[in-house]
């Protein structure tokens, strides 16, 4: 038979009932025994209760309630912040990394999914939601990463342009979630490689108003495979951001400048201004003379003061950036070739950021029509790569 459970205040009144009987001129033993418990377990209650009254029992259990409740508490922060510190490497913004999160600190901290979804904020409604993407969600997918894969120094926002271009009617934020999703980015750095299918004035306060009122142009420098230098000659509308021009050889004199600029002004009118810095090829007295000749006004830029330069110069950046890094060219018919195909595609089918994501000077009129239809994989209608004949 178990033995009965002795509330702390029976064994309160019995640890009195010995004393009693002990004053009475009795033994301690035999005093025990009218209790009907062993010497143990009288020793026992007389180390824990000994000279304590029922009312000071009551306090006593009162006291170890707070006493546990406070340890709970205590427990629970501690268990908090470990959860927060796990949680804390990075925002959780959306309700999908929410929910990874929670079924992480539930298997690490062996806590229930209330607790951990409290401590991290998330409904449990939501925690316990399926996602259902989209039908289209696998196409999108595939046609984001081809884009990415083909064009690897843009981002998430040109790639949306491009997928709006292809038929594609997608909100950037989607586009956003699916190229983090996937884990894309855009590398601080890329590595050159080959193509294997070929053998071998201050105008601080000067601002272009419309089309043709400012021009500007700048030199570039790279190097072919073998070492060798060339040098580019780039000319852009700073209104319309369209290059004009891209002059390329191993050297370039005033005589080419004056060159490239007569071409573009038969073609295209005089503009107001032509915008550039102070090198030799720009300031020699032919180029000067000439200009003032045909009816256009030089704005030359403080010397040391690229900044003021700035349309060509971000033009500069991107090309470097997007070819000349990327590309190791063979020949200087390779690299005449290539650029003049970037310079198109940049023309006609790269988004710009400033003109709302849209090209500087599309093509209107596309012959032959592309078919109509749910939109494919899209890249190969942009930008192909020059083939070599």
């Amino acid at each position: 038979m178990p033995q009965k459970k002795h509330e702390p205040e029976e064994i309160v009144a019995k640890l009195r009932q010995v004393d009693v009987l002990v004053s009475q001129g009795r033994s301690v033993a035999e005093a025990v025994r009218t209790i009907g418990v062993t010497q143990f377990t009288y020793c026992r209650w007389r180390k824990e209760y000994g000279g304590l009254k029922t009312n000071q029992v009551k306090g006593l259990k009162e006291l170890e309630k707070e006493n546990e409740r406070l340890r709970k508490a205590v427990s629970d922060l501690t268990l908090e912040k470990l959860i927060l510190r796990e949680a804390a490497f990075g925002k959780l913004l959306s309700p999908a990394r929410r929910r990874a999160c929670v079924d992480h600190v539930r298997q690490k901290f062996r806590v229930s999914e209330r607790f951990a979804c409290r401590v991290l904020g998330q409904h449990r409604s939501t925690q316990r939601k399926v996602p259902r993407g989209r039908p289209d969600e696998e196409a999108l997918t595939a046609d984001i990463i081809a884009l990415a894969s083909q064009y690897g120094r843009y981002g998430y926002r040109r790639i949306t342009a491009l997928l709006r271009d292809a038929g594609w009617a997608v909100n950037v934020k989607r586009v956003e979630r699916l190229w983090r999703r996937v884990g894309l980015k855009v590398p601080q750095k890329q590595p050159k490689r080959s193509r294997l299918w070929l053998g071998n004035g201050s105008c601080v306060r000067l601002r272009p108003e419309r089309p043709n009122h400012v021009w500007s142009y700048d030199f570039v420098e790279s190097r072919t495979h073998d070492g060798r230098k060339f040098r580019m000659l780039n000319l852009i509308d700073e209104f319309t951001r369209e290059c004009l021009s891209i002059r390329i050889d191993r050297r370039l004199r005033s005589t080419d400048v004056i060159d490239v600029l007569s071409d573009q002004f038969i073609l295209r009118g005089v503009p107001d201004h032509i915008r550039s810095d102070n090198g030799p090829e720009v300031v020699a007295m032919a180029v000067r003379e000439w200009i003032a000749a045909v009816g256009a006004r030089t704005a030359y830029i403080e010397p040391g003061s690229p900044w003021e330069n700035g349309y060509c110069e971000s033009f500069n950046a991107k090309l470097r950036d997007e070819l000349l890094n990327g590309e190791i060219f063979y020949s200087l018919a390779e690299a005449k070739i290539v650029i003049e195909g970037w310079r198109q595609h940049y023309n006609t089918k790269r988004p710009h950021s400033s003109l709302g994501y849209r090209p500087p000077a599309p093509e209107v009129v596309q012959w032959p029509a592309p078919p109509s239809g749910a939109a494919s994989p899209a890249t190969p209608a942009v930008a192909p790569r020059p083939i070599m004949h």
